[in-house]
């Protein structure tokens, strides 16, 4: 993998949820070329041991781990097998996330004609499917903290990092519940950030803008490929006009997690969204 620049991470034991998908498997691609021993954990077993082994193949150190960042005895077990493997944790990369369309409604917006129709509208939108969406992206970065940062407790170098998204700043249309869930893991950064300063523990966030995914790309684009409704929007809202690339996440992943360039920084949630967040549409 070509990195943006280099960062020494040997002897680092880096821990990341959410692994298997395809922003945090490059980001745990980024970081054992660094040199650290990266544990890649995601509740598809599967993927993780499939993502890991691209990157061990290339005689880097990583292990893929089947975890549930919902459940604490599914993260105990998990973290004792990375204790043996590699030893306490250093980073703690908390990927793990994802929208379900339980918690989306049909339109972006309402009109009381949709209440005579088949339309799902934020009336209908299930209790239990909303439950999951924030659980998944808020308590499913809490858990995983509370797990993994035992480790970094005395111990000097040990950060951070959450993944925040641009919903956060601005809510998008049709999903609520994950909007309002990425701005909990926005405020949260914040708060740890103050709780474990005196521990010299940092705490920060990246803020996504578009990047197309495994997840999202059936609503950027139709089967035939062509661009949806919806990626004609974001990217007219976008003043760079394009999705970011998977690859331009890393120069900000190693720049907040590296001591020496970043020792200083705390609490910040860094978006990454070419401009998005800047641009009023006028």
């Amino acid at each position: 993998m070509k990195l943006p620049f280099y960062i020494d991470l040997k002897g680092k034991v880096a821990v990341i949820t959410g692994a298997g998908g395809v922003l945090c498997s490059t980001m745990a691609h980024a970081l054992a070329d660094c040199g650290a021993s990266v544990a890649l954990l995601d509740l598809n077993e599967e993927a993780a041991l499939s993502s890991a082994e691209t990157i061990a193949k290339e005689g880097l150190k990583a292990k893929g781990y089947q975890a549930n960042a919902l459940e604490k005895e599914s993260l105990k077990a998990a973290h004792e097998k990375i204790l043996k493997d590699f030893g306490p944790c250093d980073i703690l990369i908390n990927g793990a996330g994802g929208n379900h369309p339980r918690a989306t409604t049909d339109k972006e917006t309402f009109e009381k004609t949709d209440l005579d129709d088949e339309t799902k509208t934020f009336f209908d939108l299930e209790q239990n499917g909303v439950e999951f969406v924030f659980n998944l992206n808020f308590i499913g970065t809490l858990l995983p903290t509370q797990e993994f940062a035992k480790d970094m407790i005395g111990r000097e170098g040990c950060n951070i990092l959450n993944i925040s998204s641009m919903n956060a700043y601005r809510p998008l249309t049709k999903i609520p519940a994950y909007s309002a869930a990425k701005a909990a893991v926005s405020n949260f950064t914040q708060w740890l950030s103050v709780h474990f300063a005196k521990e010299g523990i940092r705490v920060n966030a990246l803020a996504p803008g578009f990047f197309v995914t495994n997840q999202n790309e059936r609503l950027l684009y139709h089967p035939d490929g062509s661009p949806t409704e919806r990626t004609g929007k974001i990217l007219a809202a976008t003043p760079m006009k394009r999705f970011g690339k998977t690859e331009e996440l890393l120069g900000s992943v190693l720049f907040l997690i590296d001591n020496e360039a970043a020792g200083f920084i705390t609490g910040v949630v860094l978006p990454i969204d070419g401009g998005f967040s800047a641009y009023s549409g006028v």
